[in-house]
């Protein structure tokens, strides 16, 4: 039981980077986004924005995506509150 404030608050930390990264992804492809439409608006030549975007967005997308399935899938396998790896009561 004395384990059990110190992996609870790890879990937070687990959740907190899972947020973040998202915040980072969501935050990047907007402002991605942001900078063809206004290039667009501008009538700027959008194939630095575009070559980017086509690249960058798909990347970081991949990125976050791999590290919450890697996360979901660590608490799958971790043994219910209260039991030891063997599924028994401690």
């Amino acid at each position: 039981m004395s384990h059990e404030p110190n992996s609870r608050y790890i879990f937070l930390l687990q959740i907190a980077s899972v947020a973040a990264i998202w915040a980072f992804v969501i935050g990047i492809s907007g402002w991605i986004l942001h900078l063809l439409r206004l290039s667009h608006r501008l009538h700027d030549v959008p194939s630095a924005s575009i070559g980017i975007s086509i690249v960058a967005i798909p990347v970081f997308l991949t990125g976050a995506s791999v590290l919450t399935y890697v996360f979901v899938g660590l608490q799958r396998g971790r043994p219910a509150h209260g039991t030891d790896h063997d599924g028994e009561e401690s």
